[in-house]
């Protein structure tokens, strides 16, 4: 996924109000851009990091930039949590998960479980349909491990409880992870962070729903999607 403006850089000053941040431009400038991203972002926030910014075509915009990368352990990280999911097609339609390329049709944000909607519907006319979650990743402590969450997510242990549910059912129920990281090479879930998601991951293993972690690489220019990693079970 090729960015459709070039991101401009500046200097981040503070993240605040989940959804807000100040950053400084090199000639000095401060304006204030939206964060698509309402987790945590640990490690991810240090005051002078470098950013690069996507400007907005819109004239009519409260904040004319938004965060797209920060510049962290030598690369850049990428914290639009609205992008994963256009990765993961991209992945899927790529035949780099699995064989999730074969199902002719491919639903997004369909309804499931109760009051929530599952990232893609896959349909094959020949086998059970397939539930695709879509989780994005860009924690990182150990250097080339990626980790999830890096907060308390219950809404998370609750979308595994309803891919059990759709498992139980007779269904196929794919965990996709999604890491905006180039430095990694494998994922661990987050137990002294979350423990309660690691228990309900747990419990979803054992009900055969399958995990896939996506790797990608991540440039000024792009977010590409190019492998598959490793999950530390």
């Amino acid at each position: 996924m090729k960015f459709p403006l070039p991101l401009v850089e500046a200097r981040l000053i503070r993240r605040y109000k989940r959804f807000l941040a100040d950053v400084r431009f090199p000639d000095g400038r401060e304006v204030t851009v939206s964060v698509p991203n309402t987790g945590s972002m640990l490690g991810l926030t240090a005051e002078g990091s470098r950013v690069l910014l996507a400007p907005s075509t819109s004239a009519t915009r409260k904040y004319p930039y938004s965060l797209e990368l920060v510049h962290a352990d030598g690369g850049w990280v990428g914290i639009n949590a609205s992008l994963p999911n256009k990765l993961a097609l991209e992945a899927i339609r790529a035949g780099l998960v699995d064989d999730l390329a074969t199902y002719p049709i491919i639903r997004p944000e369909q309804r499931y479980g109760e009051k929530s909607r599952i990232d893609f519907l896959l349909e094959h006319p020949e086998r059970p349909a397939a539930y695709v979650e879509v989780k994005n990743v860009h924690f990182m402590r150990t250097p080339g491990v990626a980790e999830f969450p890096d907060t308390v997510t219950a809404r998370g242990a609750r979308h595994l409880e309803e891919l059990i549910a759709v498992r139980e059912q007779g269904f196929r129920a794919i965990m996709l992870y999604i890491v905006q990281r180039s430095d990694c090479t494998r994922l661990r879930l987050c137990a002294d962070l979350d423990p309660a998601y690691c228990a309900a991951f747990a419990r979803a293993r054992d009900a055969g729903v399958e995990a896939f972690v996506l790797g990608c690489h991540i440039s000024a220019d792009e977010i590409v999607p190019d492998r598959l990693m490793e999950m530390e079970l």
